[in-house]
Parts: C-alpha cells; sequence; structure tokens
C-alpha cells in the first residue's frame, strides 16, 4: 500500500504568514506611520495615497513617513507629493538608505522643519530621464515634456531649499549626491536625526 504523502508542497503558504502581516500593518497604523520603500510605482503610490487618506481622516497628528527609494516613476511620485501637502495632518519626512530621483521629489513635500533623515542616508538629485521612441514628432513632444518636467523639478528643489534656480539646474544636469551633512547644508533636511525622540526636539 502506498504512503500517504505528507510533506508540506514548496508553493504552500505558511500558516500565520497573512496574521502576522495583519498585526504588523495595525501596529504601524496606530503608530502613524509609512513606509515608502523601493522603486516608486503607481501601484505604491495606490497604497500610499489610500494610508495618507485613512490616517487623515483618523486624527490630525503628525503622520511619519520613512523614505528609501531610488526613485521610479515621476508621476507616481507626484501623486505622493501632493497628497503629502493635501492631506490636513503634518507629515514628517525621514530619509533613510538613500533617497533618490522621484524619492527626492516626494520627500520635497514636507516643509522644512518636517524633513529629517538619518546618519547614514544618502540624497540623490538630478534632471528626470526617459527613453524617447516612435515617430520623429512624437520623439520631439516627448523631448519637450522631459524639459518641462526638468525646469518643474528644479523650481520644487529651488523654493524647498532656498537655492537659486540656477544653481540647482547646474546641479541636476549630471547625478548630484549628498551625504546627510551636505543635504542638510544644501536645504534638503533641516536635521539628522539618530531616534524618533528626536523628532520632536
Amino acid at each position: 500500500m502506498d504512503t500517504p504523502d505528507t510533506t508540506t508542497p514548496a508553493s504552500a503558504p505558511t500558516q500565520g504568514a497573512e496574521p502576522r502581516t495583519s498585526y504588523l500593518e495595525e501596529k504601524a497604523f496606530k503608530a502613524r506611520t509609512l513606509l515608502v520603500f523601493g522603486t516608486i510605482t503607481d501601484t505604491l503610490a495606490a497604497d500610499v495615497a489610500r494610508r495618507l487618506i485613512a490616517l487623515d481622516a483618523e486624527s490630525a497628528e503628525p503622520i511619519d513617513m520613512l523614505v528609501s527609494s531610488p526613485g521610479g516613476h515621476l508621476e507616481s511620485g507626484d501623486t505622493i507629493h501632493d497628497l503629502v501637502r493635501f492631506i490636513t495632518a503634518p507629515v514628517n519626512m525621514i530619509g533613510t538608505g538613500w533617497v533618490g530621483s522621484a524619492a527626492t521629489h516626494l520627500y520635497l513635500a514636507a516643509p522644512r522643519e518636517r524633513r529629517f533623515c538619518l546618519p547614514n542616508t544618502r540624497f540623490l538629485i538630478h534632471q528626470p530621464s526617459g527613453g524617447a521612441g516612435g515617430p520623429a514628432s512624437d520623439i520631439a513632444i516627448q523631448a519637450r515634456e522631459m524639459v518641462k518636467a526638468r525646469e518643474r523639478i528644479a523650481r520644487t528643489i529651488a523654493r524647498q531649499t532656498g537655492k537659486p534656480l540656477e544653481v540647482v539646474l547646474a546641479d541636476i544636469e549630471r547625478d548630484h549626491w549628498l551625504s546627510a551633512e551636505e543635504a542638510v547644508d544644501y536645504g534638503l533636511v533641516s536635521r539628522i536625526i539618530e531616534n524618533k525622540a528626536a523628532l520632536k526636539g
């Protein structure tokens, strides 16, 4: 007689994984904390938007948003940027790991006094990039849109840091990396912090 196979298939979900995830989600919600980690996509932007709206409806207390992202889709970053400014509850931006490109743009949605970073954070500012293809007329349209996006990003950086627009335009012509200390000097960050208690310092 064949012996029944009692092994668990490799594809079978681990029992308890979903309750654990729900527990962590609940704890993060109660702590009014959001994570923006990884590449910025429309899916991530939609998830962050839902959480921002829910937390804003729950209370007008500050929301802590931790950002560690190389950037990604510019317009998805725009969505998060605009919603941070749209809701009533203030948002503390906390950079960690690295904050680059479109992630820097959404990070700048908070006023300077609410922009923090952990000691080992690196920042990257540069002009938007993208591939152009198709007929020559379409390539020309895409090129014009890239120039508009570059100027818009530069204006945001200039407004939020106090740097002259001409300086910012020159700085983002190529990849411009900044350490945590350099980001403070540039005006991207108000303070470098090492623990949560320092947010209230």
